[in-house]
């Protein structure tokens, strides 16, 4: 991320290359893959995530891909240079972000979406039906409440069938459908792991002077795919080493805006409406904008926007301090 000045400058002995291969928790050392020992007082894990791979069959041929890193979306490039059709697994936040950079590149594009409307954990049916409408004015369709389980083809992919027992015809496969913490190391040393590695509100582990963060912990029963968390983590991770007074890591109130030209949608907090919450909505069906603010006990706890998001920001200020709704109106 930096220079290799910047690492001198602050005392950081970097060794790129190399991969830990073993952590000895009583000995307070960690084993790379080059051979090398390095003795530790406090250790972090960031071993971050993988996307997850559809365990089905036929995902491992040819023109199978996660979404990920630089070689993904090389991957993805050289194939649109060939070939003309992309099916992208997962209509979340990246599956849509992929799905859109395929058509840029000249591809057709299917999405294939478990759920009945697009981006469920992040926002409710009005705004993922207005969304999924402009997705497809720009060239997209959509296969909802579907779900992938083959990959046809012999070495490389030449379609998918879904368990209705349709099939498409596709050159490509993008699987967009979550992420898995990188763990193993972590459970190889004996440090506590269920989904994520688990740590407490000062990113402890369950080894003393072993700490997590990032999309490799869980917190609270929570793991986070976001980099904010990290920037949040991290802070109370350098007070807690430091010996400073600080709160704790409380678990992370996250927003999320789609990178897609032509298309604002915003975010935050808890969206999902119970029987304790009362909502907000204003809805222009001829604007196409829609407005939800999510209540309870009289304090902003979440908002979705579509079309219009200038509001983000200040909205998302104040569902981080869970202002009352006065202050908001």
């Amino acid at each position: 991320l930096n220079e290799w000045q910047w690492y001198e400058d602050h005392n950081i002995l970097l060794y790129p290359g190399e991969t830990v291969v073993k952590i000895d928790k009583k000995r307070q050392l960690v084993y790379t893959d080059k051979g090398k020992e390095a003795p530790f007082d406090h250790l972090i894990i960031a071993t971050g995530s993988t996307p997850f791979i559809l365990p089905i069959p036929g995902a491992d041929k040819e023109g199978v891909t996660g979404f990920r890193d630089i070689s993904d979306c090389e991957r993805m490039i050289k194939a649109s240079d060939k070939y003309r059709h992309a099916t992208v697994i997962g209509g979340g936040l990246l599956g849509l972000e992929a799905a859109r950079g395929l058509l840029n590149l000249g591809m057709e594009v299917d999405v294939v979406e478990l759920s009945d409307y697009l981006m469920e954990a992040q926002l409710d049916r009005t705004a993922g039906e207005l969304l999924q409408e402009e997705l497809e004015r720009q060239g997209m369709q959509f296969h909802l409440n579907t779900q992938t389980v083959e990959v046809l083809g012999n070495e490389r992919v030449t379609g998918v069938k879904f368990k209705n027992g349709n099939t498409i015809a596709t050159d490509l496969v993008v699987m967009a459908v979550g992420i898995r913490p990188n763990v193993t190391l972590a459970q190889e040393a004996g440090l506590v792991v269920n989904r994520g590695i688990v740590v407490n509100d000062y990113m402890e582990t369950s080894s003393a002077n072993i700490y997590a963060v990032g999309e490799c912990v869980e917190h609270n029963e929570r793991t986070y795919g976001l980099v904010a968390p990290l920037y949040e983590q991290g802070q109370v991770l350098a007070k807690q080493i430091c010996g400073m007074n600080h709160q704790g890591y409380k678990g992370s109130i996250v927003s999320t805006q789609l990178k897609v030209s032509g298309v604002d949608v915003f975010s935050a907090g808890v969206i999902k409406e119970t029987p304790e919450t009362k909502v907000m909505k204003v809805f222009d069906e001829w604007q196409k904008t829609y407005k939800k603010i999510v209540i309870h006990n009289g304090r902003l706890i979440g908002a979705v926007l579509y079309g219009d998001t200038k509001e983000g920001t200040k909205l998302f200020s104040y569902i981080k301090k869970q202002a009352s709704v006065e202050d908001y109106l």
